[in-house]
């Protein structure tokens, strides 16, 4: 960064899907309070957009997922980077940030590091589960990577690339101890019922996967008790149709209140959670909140990495790679259907004991995970920079 206080700091930034925005939108604000004329620029979701981010798109744009079903979309994300890397090259920025989306980002990365634009990833690829040969070209992409595991700056340091471990940012803002009668108040839930938050995904891809079997699952679970309800933050207005759709053909949609976003209220609330593996596993964890989680993938996508043993992972559930035992029940795949995942539910529902010691675990995971992410990731861009 230039010394004359009349340049601003520059900062490129591209997130993928809410996630990202949310880590970026935080990123933004801690850089802001210190650098108060920071100029941010790049691929925005509305959180970042919110914090100040000039948006040159949209970041849903990179909410595609899988081995092969990114590749309908394919023409389009080149046509993306391929703007990107021009206009940065043109007029280049005192640091890029790629969050998270690997396989849009570390691409982008490479060509913006070659014209000698410093490059940070936030968020490691997971490198130590599968396609474990990403860690090489990670290594041309980021001059820095952002961790937000306490396990992945040691596998970086093995291979020479420097990394921080900056913690998760929803560590430092939920509490283990929140109060569900509030939340279900704020959200318009009956009192002195229980409460299960169904969180299908934030793509499009995962609630057509999940929505028809979470909301069969939910039916069986209705039918064992008259009176339970369920939550449903829709994660964008796109998806609420198809959402709509999945409850309405099993029947269950007098049982069910979506919201718009706000899934950590709509977590906060439950009593036990059901959701698509993935960030939403680990805020719910550290809510304290009882999980289930399943995933599928497209068939073929499952069957590469299932054939060329891609997946190094016992669990694939981030709070279940974290806690010394297991205690998220994980369904994938095959076995991700309405009964098993409606027979788990039911009984977390029924063990009370089960349900305080995951509580348990789960605040301890929190202690460990809130260290600030905002302010150590903002520490390590500055850093970055004034190198």
């Amino acid at each position: 960064m230039s010394s004359d206080k009349s340049v601003s700091l520059r900062i490129g930034l591209v997130a993928g899907e809410s996630s990202g925005d949310l880590l970026a939108a935080g990123l933004i604000k801690a850089i802001r309070a210190r650098e108060p004329d920071a100029v941010f620029e790049g691929v925005a979701g509305p959180e970042m957009i919110a914090a100040g981010c000039d948006a040159w798109a949209d970041a849903e744009t990179l909410a595609v997922m899988g081995l092969i079903e990114p590749l309908k979309h394919l023409p389009e994300l080149i046509r993306l980077r391929r703007s990107l890397i021009r206009r940065w090259r043109q007029a280049p920025p005192d640091v890029f940030v790629g969050i998270d989306a690997p396989d849009f980002n570390l691409g982008l990365e490479i060509a913006l590091r070659k014209s000698s634009i410093r490059t940070m990833h936030y968020v490691s690829p997971s490198v130590w589960a599968w396609r474990k040969w990403r860690i090489r070209k990670i290594r041309k992409a980021a001059d820095c990577v952002l961790c937000i595991l306490p396990f992945e700056p040691a596998v970086y340091a093995n291979q020479g690339i420097d990394a921080v471990f900056v913690g998760h940012p929803k560590a430092s803002s939920m509490s283990a101890d929140n109060d569900a009668g509030v939340a279900r108040d704020a959200l318009g839930l009956p009192a002195g019922r229980r409460v299960i938050a169904v969180l299908p995904g934030s793509r499009r891809s995962e609630v057509t996967r999940l929505g028809p079997i979470f909301a069969a699952a939910a039916r069986r679970i209705a039918a064992s008790d008259e009176h339970i309800r369920f939550v449903t933050p829709v994660a964008s207005p796109k998806l609420r149709p198809l959402v709509e759709k999945c409850l309405q053909d099993a029947g269950v949609t007098d049982r069910f209140t979506l919201v718009d976003g706000d899934s950590e209220r709509a977590m906060m609330a439950a009593d036990v959670v059901l959701l698509a593996s993935g960030t939403a596993a680990l805020e719910s964890a550290l809510l304290g909140k009882p999980t289930v989680a399943a995933y599928r993938v497209a068939a073929l996508t499952y069957s590469i990495l299932y054939w060329f043993n891609m997946v190094d992972v016992r669990h694939f559930t981030l709070p279940n790679l974290l806690t010394e035992n297991p205690v998220v029940p994980e369904f994938i795949q095959g076995d991700a259907t309405p009964d098993a995942i409606a027979n788990e539910v039911i009984s977390m529902l029924n063990d009370p004991q089960r349900c305080a010691d995951i509580s348990a675990t789960f605040a301890k995971l929190q202690s460990e995970l809130a260290l600030d992410a905002n302010e150590r990731a903002a520490d390590a861009l500055i850093n970055l920079v004034a190198q």
